[in-house]
């Protein structure tokens, strides 16, 4: 991700009173392990956040493993885990084989990265996906505002 950007995030999540929003950066065989029972690669700039900043809000609550006391104990693992096993039968099953759940909207529709690196939400009523943003960094500069 581009230093600027990481920049404005380490501003943001390391003031006092956001603390909340900050997890604890994740480890290199947290994601190794990860990978493994998804059997999936994450982005690297998905691994560069959660390497610097663990679940973390970025625009969106961004799950990992330790997230930030305010987005919730899920991890990345069991959000995936969790939609593959409640999309088996849709047509998003075979997308969500090969990708990763980072988020949810507020109407619990998953937010993935693909194999590609691109992000799309999964609405769970239609079985459709949309295209959020073609890389993960440009999710966040696309959500992420300071206040």
């Amino acid at each position: 991700m581009k230093d600027a950007l990481m920049e404005r995030l380490k501003t943001f999540l390391h003031q006092k009173d956001k603390s909340t929003l900050l997890g604890i950066p994740a480890s290199r065989e947290e994601i190794a392990q990860a990978e493994r029972r998804l059997n999936i690669q994450f982005h690297e700039d998905y691994v560069q956040f959660i390497s610097t900043f663990g679940g973390a809000y970025a625009g969106l609550a961004l799950h990992a493993f330790s997230n930030g006391s305010s987005l919730g104990n899920e991890t990345v693992v069991d959000l995936t885990l969790e939609f593959r096993e409640q999309f088996k039968e849709l047509p998003l099953a075979e997308a969500l084989e090969t990708s990763y759940v980072i988020s949810m909207d507020g109407s619990g529709d998953p937010i993935i990265i693909d194999r590609a690196g691109k992000v799309f939400i999964c609405y769970h009523d239609t079985g459709e996906m949309k295209l959020l943003a073609d890389s993960f960094e440009l999710l966040i500069e696309d959500h992420f505002f300071e206040w």
